[in-house]
C-alpha cells in the first residue's frame, strides 16, 4: 500500500513537470522590442471641498 502510494505521487510529480516543460512561453533575445518612452504631464488642480460641521451625532448612553 505504501508503495503505491509512492508511486502515484511520484508519477504525478514527473507529468507535473513535464506539462510545465511544454507550457513555459520562450523568449529569445532578439525578438523583445524596446518599449518606447513617453513623457507624460499630470495637471494637478487644486479642488476645495466645505468643511463638514463639527456636530456629534448622539450615542444613547
Amino acid at each position: 500500500m505504501l508503495s503505491t502510494i509512492a508511486i502515484v505521487i511520484s508519477s504525478l510529480v514527473v507529468i507535473n513537470f513535464i506539462l510545465l516543460f511544454f507550457s513555459c512561453n520562450k523568449t529569445t533575445i532578439g525578438t523583445v522590442e524596446k518599449v518606447e518612452k513617453k513623457s507624460t504631464r499630470v495637471i494637478h488642480t487644486e479642488t476645495t471641498k466645505e468643511s463638514a460641521s463639527a456636530q456629534l451625532a448622539p450615542t444613547g448612553s
